[in-house]
């Protein structure tokens, strides 16, 4: 079997507009383009490429120029030998892009096997539990509704993105938790908006709130703090998908002691086959990987299969818009009455 065609099928896709405290804007039209890598035997595989951030216009002459001329003619199966011939180009393009082609890989590999993908890199589990990921929301009592409403859908966690002021933040994190309750699991996505001293004030606040985790307080290129308030707090700190060198860039965050959990996604850190490799290294040093959201429904499917395929990832992420969760799908990725995500067939 050979690769003969890779192409991206690009149309305009608009989601629910959106935005986070530090400014990042989501949603509104972008352009969505469906990545097909065709084989000599009429297996093709798919993915999205583009986010409800970044549209899909940014990465295509990239894919085109970089990535299309090293997988044509290649066996398909050779999924390990190609990812690295991809990330050679890292600096040339995106891990969006790498991403994408790897994810079209592992559904050829699927389909040929006739196998859920999560079956070929080794279940690990069938379900777990999923939360919430909120938005931006102007005062306390949004966040709190919002909370509330997660969890009367049975929902057992919920992740907050507050306003990026340590004070303001530390008022929405008590909002919410007494809201919910105790038993509700709470986390602080704090995206990168603190310097040091703040960051430690807003991680020692939610201590005694006894939230779940603490993520990327600090900007990603700060380890030396990182160091610092990892030592400092009690609460698992959890950063960053964004670490320089990405999957490469991991290792000084665990033998330098910067953090408690890792990060990342079949996006930002290049494809599933990165992905399973980050939470395996995690794996061996007893560490969670929690997978972060992949930006488009198509990733979101495969971020799933590497959370099923792992035992060191416990939660499946769910944003607030809803087009780039189920944007697209055959079966949408759905929740039961407990809070459950479950695995795909």
């Amino acid at each position: 079997m050979k690769i003969t065609n890779v192409k991206v099928d690009m149309f305009n896709w608009k989601t629910e507009a959106w935005k986070t405290g530090v400014g990042t804007t989501f949603g509104d039209t972008r352009q969505l383009g469906i990545v097909t890598v065709e084989t000599d035997e009429g297996v093709s595989g798919n993915a999205f490429l583009g986010s409800s951030r970044m549209g899909a216009d940014h990465f295509v002459k990239g894919m085109m120029e970089f990535i299309k001329p090293i997988v044509m003619g290649r066996n398909p199966q050779d999924i390990g030998a190609i990812w690295w011939e991809m990330w050679k180009m890292n600096r040339s393009v995106s891990t969006y892009i790498i991403g994408a082609i790897d994810i079209c890989l592992w559904d050829i590999n699927g389909k040929i096997a006739g196998q859920p993908i999560h079956r070929l890199l080794g279940t690990c589990k069938e379900s777990v539990p999923v939360y919430g990921s909120t938005a931006y929301h102007e005062t306390t009592e949004e966040y709190a509704e919002e909370a509330i409403r997660f969890k009367e859908m049975g929902w057992q966690a919920h992740k907050i993105h507050p306003h990026g002021d340590p004070q303001m933040d530390i008022k929405i994190s008590q909002a919410v938790r007494e809201a919910v309750g105790p038993d509700m699991k709470l986390m602080l996505d704090s995206m990168w908006a603190y310097k040091y001293a703040d960051a430690l004030r807003v991680g020692r606040a939610i201590e005694e709130l006894d939230f779940y985790w603490y993520e990327d307080p600090l900007v990603e290129e700060d380890i030396y703090n990182y160091v610092k308030l990892n030592q400092k707090l009690d609460i698992p700190i959890m950063s960053t998908e964004y670490a320089p060198g990405h999957f490469y860039g991991m290792t000084p965050w665990i033998t330098q002691y910067a953090t408690a959990i890792l990060r990342s996604d079949v996006a930002v850190t290049g494809g599933i086959t990165p992905l399973v490799r980050l939470c395996h290294m995690a794996e061996g040093f007893n560490m969670m990987c929690e997978i972060h959201h992949g930006g488009n429904s198509l990733n979101n499917v495969a971020n799933l299969h590497v959370t099923m395929a792992v035992p060191n990832c416990e939660f499946y992420e769910f944003f607030p818009c809803t087009g780039a969760n189920v944007y697209g799908l055959v079966t949408d990725i759905e929740f039961d009455e407990n809070g459950m995500v479950h695995a795909p067939t």
